[in-house]
């Protein structure tokens, strides 16, 4: 199999290509290296990957005219899997024209690209944003998600409705996953749980919003990049083929598309993340209550329902391995 994967230098792109150069596949790895965050963590990322047999690096932009055209057009993958983005829920408050750029005209001319020179199967990262204002949990793919609360998820949104477009209009056999909280090694310095490691190592306090009540459905990488590649194989049959696989399947009746949520199914609170990561570093954090910011929710949980009647049983390490893993990267990366 040849497979392009865009964002291939960010935290997930970096484990689903090593996964794929794994097992022999060819990875073609495309990656723009923005400076949302510490750009020599994702050159350190894609050096990795280049010491690895099968592994082709692209530098470039999404938004880049003609770029992913004349790319696919080249590499001919069989399938692409789309990660490239600007993430960040409270960043998108700061900087919204990098949303607009990479999610919208971005993720555009990927499709573009692939109406142009099809593929096997379309993969594409949304995000658990997309249920915005909804409360009833667990989430569930089949739910109305029409309230966003920032851009980045409203951009998320307008990529998964734009994939269906164009999933309809030019049979392209297209999956959105909605990601739930991802954290491992070689994770983004962005997140709550490098955030606190960092802080915590350096002495610092850290800054716990909702007195650590709120719950996040925290998912280990590795078992996001597993239920990724089970769902490759699995592309969504053309409307009048194949039925649903339960009755929670969200397959369109008018395109080869499917949404699925990929969680952990567990959420846990922040208080007990942080308790866990305490434990793991080996000293206490001094923790300063903070309001939910604006954009937060108060809890994410992942309907794992859709997902565990496409790939079987889902994998979720708990946060008690997860947590001491990812430390073991950090200090060992870090030299800490």
């Amino acid at each position: 199999m040849r497979a392009l994967v865009t964002g291939s230098a960010g935290f997930i792109g970096y484990h689903l290509s090593r996964r794929l150069l794994g097992e022999g596949h060819a990875v073609v790895g495309l990656d723009g290296f923005s400076d949302y965050y510490d750009v020599a963590l994702k050159r350190a990322r894609h050096a990795e990957l280049e010491r690895l047999p099968g592994f082709e690096p692209v530098e470039g932009r999404l938004e880049t005219p003609g770029l992913l055209h004349d790319l696919l057009g080249r590499v001919r993958p069989d399938i692409v899997v789309h990660l490239a983005a600007q993430a960040g829920v409270r960043y998108s408050l700061e900087n919204p024209q990098a949303y607009a750029d990479a999610n919208l005209t971005g993720s555009f001319n990927l499709l573009e690209a692939v109406r142009a020179h099809p593929v096997r199967h379309l993969l594409l990262a949304s995000t658990s944003s997309a249920y915005g204002g909804n409360t009833a949990l667990p989430f569930r793919e089949t739910d109305r998600a029409v309230t966003p609360l920032t851009l980045y998820a409203a951009s998320k949104l307008a990529m998964e409705a734009m994939a269906h477009s164009y999933a309809h209009l030019f049979g392209l056999p297209t999956t959105a996953f909605r990601f739930f909280t991802v954290y491992g090694p070689w994770g983004r310095p962005d997140m709550a749980l490098f955030l606190f490691a960092r802080k915590i190592l350096a002495g610092e306090p850290i800054e716990v919003f909702s007195g650590g009540t709120a719950e996040r459905d925290f998912t280990y990488v590795d078992d996001l990049v597993d239920a990724i590649r089970r769902l490759i194989d699995r592309p969504p049959p053309a409307p009048g083929g194949e039925g649903p696989a339960c009755a929670a399947d969200t397959l369109s009746p008018v395109a080869p598309y499917r949404l699925v949520n990929i969680g952990g199914g567990r959420p846990e609170r922040l208080g007990r993340m942080i308790d866990v990561l305490e434990a793991a570093i080996g000293r206490p954090a001094e923790r300063i209550a903070k309001p939910l910011p604006p954009g937060d929710v108060a809890r994410t949980h992942a309907s794992t329902e859709l997902l565990e009647s496409l790939i079987g049983t889902v994998p979720s390490t708990p946060i008690t391995d997860g947590i001491p893993a990812f430390v073991r990267w950090y200090r060992d990366y870090y030299r800490v």
